[in-house]
């Protein structure tokens, strides 16, 4: 199939569609350019943008360190040594930092039309994946109105583009308010609002009594905040005045909207040399001489290139095309490939969309938030949320927005130091379970109010190392390596060597350790503090086999390398429990919830790869069996995480079993119930609440079942489910420089094209008989001694694989 061809099959589905506007938040259309964001609901009479800016949070830099801490761990320790375990989690607690601060919502740009709210036949509400523009439509009176929304890259500005059919007939009213501290008013033709966030916001699960606290409007530490509103209009007459711009008689205006805060990206705090009223001037006056169609082209052309790097089609959609999407959901779920492919794509949209070079990281909401007090403060939750965001950043082809993450481990390992060195006397660097704008890297919990159950958690950082190697893996970028990957790696060893502490029987163990969120049972009684939970063990030993590999491929640190190795073999090892599983826990105690949302120690199987069935046969299946207790249920990101997991193990049907319980509707006004899943009637993620990590982890996991690289060669369609009988993937990268084109008939690849970045040998592993062209050349290829097919490739060197005997 033809490029061409594809990108029209695409265009055809691509769409999230409805009849009617929002009522909810989670049935609005997001949209955004990575620090930019909008959600449209697409009211007749009353439309309501909701705003967001990515550097808009709460508080300011300040000291998360706790002093204490250092004193307490050898108490600690001792507890855990003579199994006190309830003292233990008790003494934790004096080894708390304050809570992090929270994602804040900017406001809303509310456009109130003067032709009435009763709306004649024909709307619409969509929202095209593939220009990355919102579309309203309806009619009123036989005049059709038109509404396009798009937050420009190219431009930093959000654009609204309203049309009447007819002459004269387009007038409105456009206005800005926030939730936050905040003030409107003109400024020639322009409609402002300007204020200043809280310097402390509370998380939404904290009762206090002051929960969002102001400074000093003059005085305050806390970041300020601008937006500014413009509008150019063909016909009519436009006021700018105290309620908002007012356009009369028209037949199209383009809003304009900038925003900005004083964060300065160059020293991680709120600036006086950044000026948010002269960033957005800039911007609106930059854009204010340009045509709207080159304005909306090269939006689309930014967007496209990112977009169309890669194409999936998994089979003729099985709902209408003019289906609702909340109906399709509803109806039909996985049942339709149409819709697992919307699914899939949708993901590769919110990152494109949240996530550009220069931004901030996608939190735990991507960047769209109405809340000013968030779920979960909508902050960077590390020991899972965080990491899955980006799951998806190398595998679909969109290296360049894995760097927000990569910058922001940067600024973690600065501050890192420090908590190290204070809070633990340590080497390196630490990050813990959470983290903010500030880059805050002591654990949460507000000094004891937390359970260390989620705020004690001290390989948040190494975790965060694994996208560094990656980063370098898919790519083969030695620069990158050497100057970025490797040195922030190589502090995080650091942390690890001197966190590390022997056990009775000489084996290197973590503790305190808790194994994220999920406590342990003793006869009736729960507890979160142990030693070495399996989670820690395989974070470190990846982070060491990484570090180890860098070093020999780098040609440094010999002697530090052997120092790991010689660590990492004296590693307690993994352990498999009385139930055939692998152990959660150093000992096999019995679980708090035996379906519990988080699978932890899974981490070495996906995304990691220090378990495989190559690598540790016994310890893979093992960890099958654990996957298997847990069952097929749990939060959207819980689902996410499994897709993927039972890729690993090569079992697509499941896989595909779980992509139908993600793709389960939950309504907008249903009751929270934080152990469902499910998706919101606009693909959102349902933990429930909202949270994007869902959204990333189905795309990657989708990748995932068809292309796996991370045990050092290629395999084609790994965990293919039966449901997908014939279809295409095109552009999925693998480790080691690739670019890979797969598509499949009955079950069973039928071609594959694989480009190489780096000239070296390629190896795949390969069912059934093949034939290797480039450039209708035959290639000569070999059995390597492991079985699996090998042929060397060039750098930009197009292979074609064809399957010539089933």
């Amino acid at each position: 199939m033809s490029h061409d061809q594809s990108i029209n099959i695409l265009k055809k589905s691509m769409n999230i569609q409805f009849q009617s506007p929002a009522v909810y938040w989670t049935e609005a259309l997001p949209v955004g350019n990575g620090r930019l964001g909008a959600m449209i609901f697409g009211g007749v009479e009353k439309e309501r943008i909701a705003l967001n800016e990515d550097t808009l949070w709460s508080g300011y830099p300040t000291d998360w360190n706790n002093h204490e801490a250092r004193e307490v761990l050898p108490k600690v320790r001792q507890l855990i040594a003579e199994q006190r375990y309830e003292e233990a989690d008790r003494f934790c607690k004096f080894m708390m930092g304050p809570f992090t601060q929270s994602y804040l919502p900017f406001g809303d740009l509310h456009i109130v039309m003067e032709h009435g709210q009763v709306c004649g036949r024909g709307y619409e509400r969509k929202l095209d994946l593939s220009t990355g523009i919102v579309t309203v439509t309806y009619d009123i009176g036989g005049v059709s109105y038109i509404r396009e929304v798009f937050a420009s890259h190219p431009d930093q500005v959000i654009v609204v583009r309203l049309t009447a059919s007819k002459e004269g007939l387009l007038s409105f009213r456009a206005k800005l308010d926030s939730p936050l501290r905040s003030s409107s008013k003109p400024d020639a033709d322009h409609y402002t609002l300007s204020g200043i966030a809280p310097e402390y916001v509370a998380p939404n699960y904290y009762n206090v009594k002051n929960p969002v606290h102001y400074g000093d409007q003059q005085a305050a530490k806390s970041l300020k905040f601008y937006g500014r509103l413009s509008a150019v209009h063909e016909g009519g007459n436009m006021k700018v005045e105290a309620d908002g711009l007012s356009i009369v008689g028209a037949t199209s205006a383009t809003l304009y909207f900038s925003a900005a805060t004083s964060f300065d990206p160059l020293i991680g705090a709120s600036s006086t040399n950044r000026v948010p009223e002269q960033v957005t001037e800039e911007a609106i006056q930059a854009i204010l001489g340009k045509k709207y169609s080159d304005i909306r082209k090269h939006h689309v052309d930014d967007h496209s290139r990112l977009f169309h790097r890669v194409y999936l089609h998994l089979g003729e959609s099985s709902a209408p095309q003019d289906l609702p999407t909340d109906q399709r959901i509803a109806e039909y779920g996985s049942r339709d490939p149409g819709l697992v492919e919307l699914l899939f794509h949708y993901g590769r949209y919110l990152m494109i969309a949240s996530s550009r070079p220069g931004t901030q990281p996608a939190n735990l909401q991507g960047i769209w938030n109405e809340d000013t007090r968030a779920p979960w403060s909508s902050n960077y939750t590390l020991n899972i949320n965080a990491e899955m965001n980006y799951w998806p950043a190398e595998t679909c082809n969109m290296a360049e927005l894995h760097e927000p993450l990569i910058d922001f481990i940067g600024r973690l390992a600065v501050n890192g130091r420090k908590t190290a060195e204070v809070n633990y006397g340590a080497r390196g660097w630490v990050a813990h379970h959470n983290s903010d704008i500030w880059a805050q890297t002591a654990p949460v919990g507000d000094y004891g109010h937390g359970d260390p159950v989620w705020a004690f958690w001290p390989l948040g950082g190494v975790w965060l190392t694994q996208h560094l190697w990656e980063h370098y893996a898919f790519s083969g970028d030695e620069a990158f390596l050497r100057d970025t990957a490797y040195p922030i790696m190589k502090q995080a060893a650091l942390f690890c060597l001197d966190w590390l502490t022997p056990n009775e029987d000489g084996y290197w163990i973590t503790s305190p350790s808790t194994s994220p969120e999920h406590k342990f049972m003793i006869g009736d009684q729960r507890y979160a503090v142990g030693a070495a939970a399996t989670m820690d063990l395989a974070l470190i030993g990846e982070l060491f086999s990484n570090c180890i590999t860098s070093a020999e491929t780098l040609q440094v640190d010999e002697e530090f390398a052997n120092t790991l190795l010689e660590t990492k073999h004296r590693l307690l090892p993994m352990q498999i429990g009385k139930k055939g599983q692998l152990q959660e826990w150093s000992k096999d105690f019995e679980d708090e919830d035996v379906h519990h949302r988080h699978v932890s120690h899974l981490v070495g199987v996906y995304p990691g790869r220090l378990l495989t069935e190559h690598s540790a046969p016994d310890l893979f299946h093992a960890a099958r069996r654990s996957l298997e207790i847990r069952g097929d249920g749990g939060t959207g990101w819980s689902l996410g995480w499994k897709i993927g997991l039972w890729a690993r193990f090569k079992n697509g049907n499941r896989a595909e079993r779980l992509l139908s319980n993600l793709l389960t509707f939950v309504k907008g006004d249903e009751p929270l119930n934080a152990h469902r899943g499910g998706v919101y009637a606009n693909l959102f993620d349902a933990h429930p609440p909202f949270q994007i990590d869902g959204n990333f982890a189905a795309t990657a996991g989708i990748a995932e079942m068809l292309l796996q690289s991370h045990q050092g060669f290629l395999e084609l369609l790994p965990a293919l489910p039966d449901a997908w009988k014939d279809g295409y993937v095109r552009g999925l990268r693998g480790r080691g420089g690739y670019e890979v084109d797969l598509e499949w008939k009955n079950g069973l690849l039928s071609k594959a094209v694989i480009t190489s970045s780096i000239a070296q040998t390629c190896e795949v592993s390969a069912k059934h008989q093949i034939k290797i062209t480039k450039a209708d050349q035959e290639v000569e290829w070999s059995y390597t001694e492991n079985g699996r097919i090998g042929f060397p490739v060039e750098s930009g060197g197009r292979y074609v694989i064809t399957t010539i005997n089933h």
